[in-house]
């Protein structure tokens, strides 16, 4: 009894675990949607609108829940049908295996944890480029075209990454190293907010909110020394770029413009 109530800890924690895996393995089998949605809202900021965000998700659910029907009419119907949609083709070559692999994650532990999800990120790439090359020619039956080699390609990608899953499966192998992510987090953050900010809030604005938030990648930040190089970094870049290389970038947000 008692050794029986000692692992039960052990096991909320694997479980626990595995959900997480399961959980990170599902957003990345949903990431180019969320991409889409995300960025369609963001649009009408820059102008370019793409499109309603809600209709994008719609359309993008209503492909998940079609994709394997559509497909299967499309493959073994009588009446020779359309070519299906990019929605429809992105849940069938990107969605539908790593939603599996999200399944499989959650029901079993791997032995090999680092390998495990490593094949998972490589079928993830293939399976990208596979939809994206999907509409080349040579991408059907025995065709050639400019499609072959990134079907050819894809294909062995995906092969490779599905042999190094069954690996982490089922072979004992290191676990996931810890990553230090706040640096790379904080950097990644502040390049894409300069890149969002430029437009609508002008490079005085984007360019000291991006340095101080790059600060945020080590504790070891001194605010005091960090703001004064920031306004300092801010006036040399407000200097440099429109006036010395003669850049259209805008210095002041676009609402105080005249």
């Amino acid at each position: 009894m008692a050794d029986t109530v000692g692992r039960l800890p052990e096991q909320t924690r694997r479980a626990a675990r595995n959900g997480s895996g399961a959980l990170a393995v599902l957003l990345l089998a949903l990431a180019p949607q969320l991409v889409h949605v995300l960025w369609a809202a963001v649009s009408p900021l820059y102008r370019v609108p793409i499109g309603n965000p809600a209709q994008i998700a719609v359309d993008y659910a209503t492909a998940l829940g079609t994709a394997l029907p559509a497909w299967l009419g499309a493959t073994f119907g009588t009446v020779p049908s359309p070519p299906l949609p990019s929605a429809v083709l992105l849940a069938l070559i990107y969605c539908y295996p790593l939603i599996a692999l999200a399944l499989l994650t959650l029901m079993v532990r791997p032995r090999g944890p680092q390998d495990y999800y490593g094949g998972i990120v490589l079928i993830a790439i293939a399976g990208l480029a596979l939809w994206a090359s999907s509409d080349l020619e040579g991408m059907q039956g025995f065709s050639v075209g400019a499609g072959t080699v990134p079907r050819l390609c894809g294909v062995l990608l995906m092969g490779l990454g599905a042999g190094i899953v069954a690996v982490g499966l089922f072979s004992e192998g290191p676990a996931l190293a810890r990553y230090a992510w706040r640096g790379p987090l904080f950097v990644s953050l502040a390049i894409l907010g300069f890149a969002l900010a430029i437009r609508p809030l002008g490079l005085v604005i984007s360019a000291f909110a991006s340095f101080m938030v790059a600060a945020l990648g080590t504790p070891e930040t001194r605010w005091r020394e960090t703001t004064v190089v920031g306004i300092a970094l801010t006036a040399g870049c407000s200097l440099l770029f429109p006036y010395a290389l003669g850049l259209p970038l805008p210095l002041l947000p676009r609402f105080l413009l005249p």
